[in-house]
C-alpha cells in the first residue's frame, strides 16, 4: 500500500477544495446556460434545479476524486490502480464466480430489506434533507442513475480501498474496519441530518460493508454488496411510486 496518513490528509485538503470550487462552477454555469435563477440555489424551498446540481456536483466530484487516487498511485508504483487500490480478484472457493457475485449482490439486497425494516423503528423527522431529492421526476431518475452506477464504485474505491487500509494498518482490523464504517456513515449525515437513527442505520451499514472487504479480502466483493444494497432500495422506491408516475415531472 503506497500511501499513508500524509497522503490521507492531502485527500482531504483536495476533497474539500474541490467541491467548493465544483459547486461555485456549477452554479455559474446553470445560471448562465440554462436559465436557473440564484435563488434556486438558496433557501429552503426544494427547486429542480437544486436537486440537479446536486447530483451533478457530487458525480464530477466522484470522478475527480478517482482521478486523484488514480494519479497518486500511479506516481508511486507501476502496479495496477484497481490492484493496489484494493479490488483483487474475488475468492470463489467451491462456488462459481457468477454464483460468488450473486451472493455478494444478494446479501446487499438482503442487508437494505434489514435496514428498512429497522428504520420503522427508529423514527425519523417529518423531511430528512434528502427527500427534497425526490421532489421531481428528473432529480430522482438522476438520483436513481449515481446511486447504481457511480455511487457504489466510487464510495467503496474510496473507504474501503483507500481509507481503510490505512486506519487497519495503524490500529489494526476491527478498529479499521468500525472507524471506516462511522465515517462513512458520518459522510451521509448531511442528507440524514435529523434523523439520527437513520444515520446510526448508515453506520451500521458502513460497519458491515468494511467487515465484508476485511473478511474477504477485496474491496469487489463490499462493492457487489454495495450495488445490491442501492439497486433494492432505488427499485422499491421506483415500485412504490407506480414506476415515478406519481412524482411530478419538475419545472
Amino acid at each position: 500500500m503506497p500511501w499513508g496518513w500524509i497522503d490521507l490528509g492531502l485527500f482531504i485538503v483536495f476533497g474539500i477544495v474541490s467541491s467548493l470550487v465544483l459547486a461555485g462552477v456549477t452554479i455559474g454555469i446553470a445560471i448562465a446556460f440554462f436559465g436557473a435563477h440564484p435563488r434556486d440555489f438558496t433557501g429552503s424551498a426544494p427547486s429542480t434545479a437544486r436537486a440537479i446540481f446536486v447530483v451533478v456536483t457530487q458525480a464530477l466530484w466522484s470522478i475527480g476524486a478517482l482521478l486523484y487516487l488514480f494519479v497518486m498511485v500511479h506516481l508511486r508504483t507501476s502496479e495496477s490502480f484497481w490492484r493496489t487500490i484494493g479490488w483483487h480478484r474475488l475468492r470463489t472457493e467451491a462456488s462459481t464466480w457468477s454464483a460468488t457475485v450473486l451472493k455478494y449482490v444478494a446479501a446487499g439486497a438482503v442487508l437494505a430489506v434489514a435496514v428498512s425494516f429497522a428504520g420503522k423503528f427508529v423514527g425519523q423527522p417529518e423531511e430528512l434533507p434528502i427527500e427534497q431529492m425526490f421532489r421531481t421526476r428528473v432529480a430522482v431518475m438522476l438520483l436513481m442513475t449515481f446511486g447504481i452506477l457511480l455511487a457504489p464504485l466510487v464510495e467503496e474505491t474510496l473507504f474501503r480501498g483507500f481509507l481503510y487500509p490505512v486506519i487497519a494498518r495503524r490500529f489494526g482490523i476491527p478498529a479499521g474496519v468500525i472507524v471506516t464504517g462511522i465515517l462513512f456513515g458520518a459522510m451521509h449525515a448531511e442528507q440524514l441530518w435529523g434523523g439520527w437513527g437513520q444515520i446510526g442505520l448508515l453506520i451500521a451499514v458502513g460497519i458491515v460493508l468494511t467487515w465484508v472487504r476485511a473478511r474477504s479480502g477485496t474491496v469487489v466483493a463490499s462493492y457487489l454488496m454495495h450495488l445490491g444494497y442501492n439497486t433494492l432500495l432505488f427499485l422499491g422506491f421506483f415500485a412504490a411510486t407506480g414506476g415515478l408516475k406519481h412524482i411530478p415531472g419538475g419545472h
